[in-house]
């Protein structure tokens, strides 16, 4: 038997959407239900992934089943394709299992040549109808001409924008049959002019270069990078749809619309659309002509809209979800052409959920499981006022590192950020790349734009925690940092110019774009609480400062599973003493400037454990090389050269010792603690001293402080540091003459601690994955570089995502299912979570719930989102 790769729209149905796609699947239910559907039919998304098989050709198998398909649409429709009498003409459109707006665009009126045109204008005497065949055609012309062999539609416009003029008319309605007639041969023209070929006007091979575009469309380069956006595997392929033809521009008793059951902004239960007469459906999504609101249509056509309101209550009790559609008028009678359940913004989705619950439609969980986790980071940040936004063009455009809308004076310096906000500017910060010395200059900017790095560069990861709007990796920024300036396509932008960035989309725009703040409605805490009853996983922060800390728990964090201990030594007041250490050469020297850091670090962890409210708190021992620390301009260099009594070039001798070929390799983590002991010394002193004391002050919670030793590679590695800390920690305990227990545990990596975690285990009380450093060692790419190549990667589809953003299942998520296999069985009390910015990445937060972790850690604005994908996946698929 071969392999079947045509549907008819009658064998179809709702549960066929990965065969037939959403569009496929959606007209055949809509046709099962009883609704006035064109019937025509599917070609499969296999035959798509069959194409590409076969080296980009349509096979004789497939082109087969697909004229085996007109001939049925001919006979259920008593037309014939390419009939010079009654010529059945069709549209082409693509559809795949996921809506991808965008991919490719409708081609209508296929099957129209001059043969044709010509013997319906003479089977039709009437005018009217003759403008409508001339009006299709040239539509059909530049439709085929753009979508199908990809010549601009900017030729096509210029020519009906140079005969609107020449008629003096404002609107394409306005022309007649004789200029339609002679646009239609001026588009024949210049079909030639640009492709060297006569506009084909065999219907049959129309029929299948349309259908090659549908699936050629699949691989084109915003395709591509919506479904890297949208997590849609390229595997999956998009279905092809061919249907009759009806006419929305036949006369005035024809038209065309678009419509949504509820508010897609808001949410609001309320049909929402546009509706335009004498159309095609192309002219209401384009623009063309301003449509009038769909209740409108109820003057022009009672009986259609009436039909037409029965439609959405039925779909919408059909697939109880907000539906959008697309329908068309043909002489006073409704068509549907499309459904589908609606795109919709965060706070419309949150409302249409506890609606649609409140109306019986939906259960708690099915409501939880139909909003989208990634669009929850829009209700959490400032956005562009939308109407600003659509007249903006973006002149840039890089990585959404951080989601949020930003704009102000471009400053090129931390210094000069923290300097202007000091003074009530706003600003943006420009850097090639950020480095954690930049901290107070990122918190006093609006948004933060980068030359270099990706989505886990310093700068991304930084801006996250902080909730800051942040574009990165604009490699077509040309950096002028010295004389403060760059050049950005082919505009010069200095210090104070306006800019404004939008860290969802990563579009750059010159000037000032108005935004409006975040707003949380009052369905964000229904959803929540909901998602909050289902998940199995708990949810903590990476938080650094108290403030941080603060936000999460508002958003509902149960912990911190990462605080960076090293972002806290850059303050002011204790970098000095911090530099003074790295440049001492005895232990007691070292000691004495630690000493001075000790209550700053005290104070800090005392602030975190009361802002966590005797929830778990997680904190790294100082994790970074040391040379990120020490000064780069001459005047710090010359002031930490008089407070140790060296001499100038003593200090540059060290500073330029401890740089090293690969840092992130190099001597940090616990290699620090290995060597320099009393740094992990003084660090427990701090955490055991501010636990205690936060203890003594609230005795109805319970703090417990989990210590955790960074970059660990090796059992005797961990018992080392382990060892000071316990000592230290048992010490502080005994000398306070109080109960505490604490954790110490170890961050797993680096792949020899994935591999060896049966040993490690012995000795730690808890493992956390550091996806960010484990991917960057699993795959050998320097996460701060590999922007730089990663695009390629993408184009020749050996990766399709961002392994730095989605956790890389395959290789590194089997080192986590091996740490955890290994480490378990020898230590049953092990707790395990993951603190990498995969922990807010909905795709990586499932399959940390299917490994069984018992947390995940992410930056404070993504742990709404956390929790949303952690109830998914346990709705989904339940822990035993």
């Amino acid at each position: 038997m071969s392999n079947k790769w045509v549907y008819l729209f009658t064998e179809g149905d709702a549960s066929m959407r990965n065969l037939l796609g959403g569009k496929g699947a959606n007209l055949a239910e809509m046709i099962k239900i009883g609704l006035p559907v064109p019937k025509g039919f599917t070609i499969t998304t296999e035959a798509c992934t069959q194409y590409y098989e076969d080296g980009r050709k349509i096979n004789d198998e497939i082109m087969e089943q697909v004229m085996a398909g007109v001939a049925e649409m001919e006979q259920v429709n008593g037309k014939k394709f390419g009939d010079h009498q009654n010529p059945l003409l069709v549209s082409v459109r693509s559809g795949a299992r996921a809506s991808m707006p965008g991919m490719m665009d409708t081609i209508l009126n296929l099957g129209l040549n001059d043969e044709v045109v010509a013997a319906m204008i003479a089977g039709n005497p009437d005018p009217k109808f003759e403008r409508f065949v001339y009006d299709s055609y040239r539509r059909f012309i530049q439709m085929f001409s753009d979508v199908v062999m990809e010549v601009g539609k900017k030729y096509f416009e210029k020519l009906i924008d140079e005969m609107k003029k020449e008629k003096g008319v404002q609107f394409d309605v306005d022309l007649t049959a004789a200029d339609l007639k002679k646009l239609a041969e001026q588009f024949k023209a210049e079909y030639k002019n640009q492709l060297g070929s006569d506009f084909p006007s065999d219907p049959i091979e129309q029929l299948k270069l349309a259908i090659e575009a549908v699936f050629r469309s699949w691989d084109n380069p915003r395709a591509n990078v919506y479904r890297r956006d949208n997590d849609i595997p390229y595997s999956w392929g998009t279905a092809v749809n061919v249907m009759p033809m009806v006419f929305g521009n036949l006369n005035d008793q024809s038209g065309t619309g678009v419509a949504f059951t509820r508010d897609p902004a808001t949410g609001e239960k309320k049909l929402m659309g546009e509706f335009l007469k004498n159309a095609q459906g192309e002219d209401v999504v384009a623009g063309v002509r301003t449509p009038m609101p769909i209740a409108q249509m109820e003057q022009e056509f009672p009986e259609a809209y009436a039909e037409f309101i029965k439609v959405c209550d039925l779909l919408e009790n059909h697939y109880h979800d907000m539906q959008d559609m697309e329908f068309t008028v043909e002489n006073q009678k409704l068509y549907m052409l499309q459904c589908r359940n609606g795109k919709r913004t965060a706070q419309a989705a949150l409302k249409i959920a506890v609606d649609l619950v409140a109306e019986g439609h939906k259960t708690e969980a099915e409501a939880v499981a139909m909003i989208d986790p990634r669009n929850l980071d829009t209700l959490l940040h400032p956005q562009f006022n939308a109407a600003a936004l659509k007249a903006a063009a973006p002149i840039g455009k890089g990585l959404g590192a951080s989601p949020g809308a930003a704009c102000g004076k471009i400053v090129f310096t931390a210094d000069d950020a923290a300097e202007w906000a000091a003074r009530g500017e706003k600003v943006v910060l420009v850097r090639l790349e950020t480095s954690p010395e930049d901290i107070t200059g990122m918190k006093s900017a609006q948004g933060i734009l980068t030359v270099r790095g990706g989505m886990t560069s310093h700068a991304a990861v930084v801006a996250r925690g902080m909730g800051t709007c942040c574009v990165s990796g604009c490699g077509d920024i040309i950096m002028d940092e010295e004389n403060k300036r760059f050049t950005l396509a082919g505009q010069e932008f200095t210090e104070g110019d306006f800019i404004s960035i939008d860290g969802t989309t990563g579009n750059i725009y010159a000037g000032l774009i108005e935004t409006v703040d975040a707003q949380i409605a009052g369905e964000f805490g229904t959803v929540m609480a909901w998602a909050d009853k289902f998940r199995q996983m708990k949810v903590r922060t990476n938080a650094d400062t108290p403030a941080d800390a603060k936000k999460a728990r508002e958003l509902g964090a149960e912990g911190i599973g990462l605080c960076r201990t090293e972002h806290m030594f850059f303050e002011e007041d204790r970098i000095a003493a911090f530099r003074e250490m790295i440049c001492s050469d005895t232990v007691e020297e070292r000691e004495e400037a630690l000493e001075k850091i000790l209550p700053y670090q005290q104070n800090d962890f005392e602030a975190l454990y009361e802002a966590l409210e005797g929830c778990p708190v997680t904190i790294r021992f100082l994790d970074p090389p040391l040379h990120e620390f020490v000064p780069t301009e001459e005047a710090d260099i010359a002031k930490l050269a008089e407070s140790k009594g060296k001499s100038v070039e003593e200090i540059k001798a060290i500073i330029d010792s401890l740089h090293e070929f690969n840092p992130m390799m190099g001597h940090r983590g616990c290699r620090l603690a290995v060597t320099y002991p009393e740094i992990a010394k003084m660090q427990t002193k701090a955490v055991i001293r501010a636990a205690i004391n936060v203890q003594k002050a609230h005795t109805d919670w319970t703090v417990r402080p989990e210590i955790m030793i960074p970059l660990v590679c090796e059992i005797k590695e961990l018992k080392n540091v382990k060892d000071v800390v316990t000592a230290t920690a048992d010490a502080e305990i005994a000398a306070a003459g109080v109960e505490l227990s604490y954790e110490v545990g170890t961050m797993i990596e680096i792949p020899r601690a994935a591999l060896t975690a049966d040993e490690i285990a012995k000795d730690a009380d808890f493992f956390c994955f550091g996806t960010n450093d484990l991917t960057q060692m699993t795959f050998g790419f320097s996460r701060d570089d590999a922007g730089k190549f990663l695009e390629a990667y993408y184009e020749s589809k050996i990766f399709e995502n961002d392994p730095f953003a989605k956790l890389d299942q395959n290789g590194v998520g089997k080192l986590m299912d091996l740490a955890i296999k290994l480490g378990k069985p020898v230590n049953p009390n092990l707790h395990i979570g993951i603190c990498g910015e995969h922990g807010g990445d909905p795709s990586s937060v499932e399959y940390c719930h299917s490994l069984g972790l018992d947390y995940v850690s992410c930056s404070p604005f993504r742990v709404p989102i956390a929790r949303l994908a952690a109830a998914q996946a346990a709705i989904a698929n339940p822990r035993k």
